[in-house]
């Protein structure tokens, strides 16, 4: 496994950042493009002893210059401790996880995307019960995903519903392959001596290989304080993710052997084993693109073309 250790970065740290004790949790959030105007300023008012959090940023690469201006002004206005930290080029989303842990001061980190925002007023209070009451080493809310006005966002948010967004009871009987890497609640130590896998690279499936292995190791759990994920995709941009994420599940299930019998897995084989099948992507990827058909069917579709592709690499 890869680790990258010395990344060449700059940090911009608002005034009440450089001043204070260290806080309870940091509040850690990676982002590519993505505005994370909203969450922060949905976050400040929530923080009731605002020495108790941290927000660190982290602009992978920096391709939104603007973006960044932008950031760096909005942050100054909080009394809120907040920092940016600035890769000069683009580390990938295991990288900028890792490094924010490594930047975090709190005992505690709190993984957020930047095109999130909390559920409701009480999601850092429920957060810190968890503290308090010790009930995991790592804790993942859930997610909550409201219906787009947008059409062509439809089937991205049918897809989160169907897929990630269960109750805690759903996904403790899963178990750690329901874990994903935002609204994600971790003691630092964790992260130290479980840090994501670099050598995952492009979209998909390192939070599954980190909460596997941390599972091996920690106490993970999961409750019900969802966090609203935005950041819906058109059915173009994700067929073009489930076709690059395969290389990724092939290296997940490398790891862990024993996953291959999770439903995509199984998917995959079945498919592998249907002559010409390669032959239907182009079928499948016009029904998921078909916005005039039932989301059932474009949802189904998909996973077909997910699982198709998934299929030249198991």
């Amino acid at each position: 496994m890869t680790v990258m250790t010395e990344i060449p970065m700059r940090e911009h740290a608002n005034a009440a950042s450089r001043r204070g004790r260290a806080p309870a949790i940091s509040i850690l959030v990676p982002f590519y493009r993505d505005d994370a105007s909203a969450l922060i300023t949905a976050l400040a008012p929530l923080a009731r002893d605002p020495h108790d959090f941290e927000i660190v940023l982290f602009d992978d690469g920096e391709p939104d210059p603007e973006l960044n201006q932008a950031i760096c002004a909005l942050i100054d206005g909080f009394e809120l401790p907040m920092r940016l930290l600035t890769s000069v080029r683009n580390r990938g989303r295991a990288a900028g996880r890792n490094l924010l842990a490594g930047q975090a001061r709190a005992l505690w980190l709190l993984y957020l995307d930047a095109d999130m925002t909390p559920g409701d007023d009480a999601f850092l209070d429920r957060y810190h019960t968890a503290i308090a009451t010790d009930v995991a080493d790592a804790v993942f809310g859930g997610y909550e995903t409201d219906e787009p006005d947008n059409p062509a966002h439809r089937l991205h948010a049918a897809l989160s519903r169907t897929s990630d967004q269960h109750d805690a009871t759903s996904r403790n009987a899963i178990g750690a392959t329901a874990f994903c890497s935002s609204n994600l609640l971790v003691r630092a130590e964790v992260m130290r001596d479980c840090p994501y896998d670099e050598d995952f690279t492009g979209w998909g499936w390192e939070d599954v290989d980190w909460a596997v292995s941390a599972s091996a190791r920690f106490r993970l759990t999961h409750i019900d304080n969802p966090a609203r994920h935005g950041g819906l995709q058109e059915a173009t941009e994700l067929l073009d993710k489930f076709r690059a994420g395969a290389i990724n599940f092939k290296r997940l299930i490398a790891r862990h052997p024993e996953l291959a019998n999770l439903p995509g897995a199984r998917a995959a084989r079945l498919l592998k084993r249907v002559p010409g099948q390669h032959w239907l992507r182009g079928l499948w990827a016009r029904l998921s693109r078909s916005e005039g058909l039932p989301l059932r069917i474009r949802t189904l579709a998909l996973k077909l073309w997910r699982a198709s592709w998934t299929s030249e690499v198991i």
